[in-house]
C-alpha cells in the first residue's frame, strides 16, 4: 500500500547531526543533534545493538575511532557505552529512546540500523518497541534488506527505506559479481518491501533508482558534500543526507 511520505523528503536531513563544523561537536552525539535541531534539519543518525539489547546511537561497530576506549559495541553494556568518554566532546552515547526524547517531534528521525546479515531481529525489535510510544514521524533504513523486511513483517507501519551503492569497490569486490549487481539494483527489495530507497550521490545517476522513482518510491541521496553533489541530487533524488556544508 502506498503512503504519504512528503514529510520524508520536506527537509535536508543532516548525516549523524550537524558536525564537523564545530570544534567538539562529534557525529551521533547530542550536541550534533542540538546543532541540526536549532537550523530546522531532519536529523540521520546510526543504531548498534548493546550487549544487553539496548537500541545505542552510535556508527562504528567498535569503539576505536570516536572514543577513548577500544573493542566492540555489542559486547559493552548500555550502561557501560554511556559512561565511555569520546575523544573530542564531553558529550556520551545515547539510547535511542534518548535521542528520540530529545528530538521530541521537532525534527524528523531518519534512523539506520547497523545489522550484518545473519544477525537480524533483536535490534529491529528494540527500534520498533521504542517507536512505538514515539509521538513525531520517524522512518529506519538499512542496507540489509533482511533488516528491513525484519519491519515489514513484524512493523508494517513504521516507514522504511532500503540503502545502496554502487557496489563496485572496496568489501564490496569479495563478494560475487551476481550478488553486487543485486545489492546495486536493489533486487532484494522483494524481502525488504521498502517506501523509500536512499542511494550513494556518487553512484547516481542509475537506471534502477530512476525506475524506482517513476514507481513512486521517494529517494534520499547520501552524503551530499559539495555543491556538484547538490546539483546531481536535484536530477536524480527527491532530498538529500548531507554533511560538511549547508545546503
Amino acid at each position: 500500500m502506498s503512503r504519504d511520505l512528503a514529510w520524508l523528503t520536506a527537509t535536508p536531513v543532516a548525516h549523524r547531526g550537524l558536525h564537523g563544523l564545530s570544534d567538539g561537536v562529534v557525529e551521533n552525539l547530542p550536541s550534533a543533534f542540538e546543532a541540526a535541531i536549532e537550523e530546522g534539519y531532519a536529523i540521520e543518525c546510526d543504531l548498534q545493538l548493546s550487549a544487553d539489547g539496548e537500541a545505542m546511537v552510535f556508527h562504528d561497530a567498535t569503539l576505536d575511532r570516536l572514543t577513548e576506549e577500544t573493542g566492540k559495541v555489542f559486547r559493552r553494556s548500555a550502561a557501560d557505552l554511556k559512561r565511555v568518554a569520546f575523544k573530542t566532546s564531553k558529550d556520551r552515547m545515547q539510547t535511542l529512546g534518548e535521542f528520540l526524547d530529545q528530538v521530541n517531534g521537532q525534527v524528523l528521525p531518519v534512523i539506520e540500523l547497523k545489522i550484518k546479515t545473519g544477525h537480524e531481529g533483536p535490534l529491529e525489535k528494540r527500534t520498533a518497541e521504542v517507536l512505538k510510544s514515539y509521538k513525531g514521524s520517524a522512518a529506519v533504513m538499512s542496507f540489509n534488506p533482511r533488516s528491513m523486511g525484519w519491519f515489514a513483517d513484524n512493523a508494517p507501519d513504521i516507514t522504511r527505506g532500503q540503502l545502496s551503492y554502487g557496489y563496485r569497490d572496496g568489501p564490496a569486490l569479495n563478494m560475487p559479481a551476481s550478488q553486487r549487481f543485486a545489492l546495486r539494483h536493489m533486487l532484494y527489495n522483494i524481502k525488504s518491501r521498502p517506501h523509500f530507497i536512499g542511494f550513494d550521490i556518487n553512484a547516481l545517476p542509475q537506471w534502477s533508482v530512476e525506475l524506482r522513482r517513476k514507481l513512486g518510491l521517494p529517494v534520499l541521496t547520501w552524503t551530499v558534500s559539495t555543491d556538484a553533489h547538490r546539483d546531481t541530487a536535484a536530477l536524480h533524488a527527491d532530498q538529500i543526507i548531507f554533511e560538511t556544508f549547508r545546503p
